[in-house]
């Protein structure tokens, strides 16, 4: 999830900010298994759907009962809510908006980048509160994705890609954090280069976490105090023929990971091996499930929002879990 400049380069290539990725050339869709497995998880004749078009760079879908979706668009600076029919209407403007999700409460979560925060929406999305900017009083650098945790508080990551020009960085790290329900900011992990996208193992027992500029995935083992340990490289997604890196992530119900990346959306079985690759025509930067049995895809990429049919159902955390 990347701003709007190109702040810097990284060992393995250049991160691309949304003007590159719209500069990217037009590929068809197209599915290419690894493993027989990978047609389990989705059909050989499935059919990828645009259903928004009109926007400037998308980014952290949460799809709501009805069929509409919250869509963050990084260009314009708005949150927006994306219907069925296509049609999109604007939610609050905020600058450069990034990953969302739920609370336990259904209450909006925001990634707030230009604020350098984590903020939660009202009720009515007419205004929102700061939940999160500062850690031992150092700002954070620019919040990028969160989800929901298994023991009810939020995990975000806090790299450095959309940090300002002229702004300074604070914190000597780019972190993973966790946000409890009190409000008390607890560092998880600080040995990245730039942490991005994260996702939780339906059996809570792993966060998975990856490095947009590494181009890697890590798997921690979480623990019911909301530490984790034995941080271990589960997957790389390195290629020099396709424009695109590691960004956001998501699993099914049966423990698969989803994982934008070079090409397309990569997808790994829980022991790491990469089961096939969902080729998009645009460089995909998030992904969520959605519908009734969450059993779809929705893919921001660039100037669209895709939904994708898939053979197994997806896991989201605020959708499973409520309030105790």
């Amino acid at each position: 999830m990347m701003g709007h400049c190109l702040i810097r380069a990284s060992a393995v290539g250049v991160l691309l900010s949304p003007v590159l990725f719209a500069q990217q050339k037009h590929r068809e869709f197209a599915l290419k298994a690894d493993s027989p497995k990978f047609w389990s998880l989705v059909a050989k004749d499935a059919q990828l759907k645009a259903v928004g078009s009109d926007f400037g760079f998308t980014e952290g879908q949460v799809w709501e009962s009805g069929g509409s979706v919250i869509v963050s668009d990084e260009e314009t600076n708005e949150i927006c809510r994306l219907f069925p029919d296509g049609h999109h209407m604007t939610i609050m403007r905020l600058g450069d908006p990034d990953g969302n999700t739920r609370d336990v409460q259904q209450r909006l979560i925001v990634t707030a980048s230009i604020l350098r925060a984590l903020i939660r929406l009202s009720p009515d999305e007419r205004s929102y509160t700061v939940i999160a900017d500062r850690y031992h009083n150092m700002r954070l650098n620019s919040p990028n994705d969160v989800t929901l945790g298994p023991d009810s508080a939020l995990y975000f990551t806090d790299p450095t890609l959309d940090l300002m020009k002229g702004e300074k960085q604070e914190t000597p790290f780019q972190g993973v954090y966790r946000l409890d329900r009190n409000g008390k900011l607890t560092l998880l992990i600080r040995d990245m280069a730039q942490p991005n996208g994260l996702a939780f193992s339906p059996d809570g027992k792993y966060l998975y976490v990856d490095d947009t500029e590494r181009r890697t995935i890590w798997r921690y083992a979480f623990h019911a105090d909301g530490t984790v340990s034995g941080g271990a490289l589960f997957a790389e997604e390195k290629s020099s023929e396709e424009p695109g890196v590691p960004d956001g992530m998501k699993v099914d119900r049966k423990g698969n990971l989803y994982v934008t990346g070079p090409g397309g959306i990569w997808l790994w079985n829980p022991q790491g091996k990469r089961l096939g690759l969902i080729i998009l025509p645009s460089v995909p930067a998030n992904l969520t499930w959605g519908g009734e049995d969450r059993s779809t895809l929705w893919i921001t990429a660039g100037h669209y929002v895709y939904a994708l049919k898939m053979k197994v159902a997806g896991y989201l955390p605020y959708a499973e879990r409520k309030e105790k």
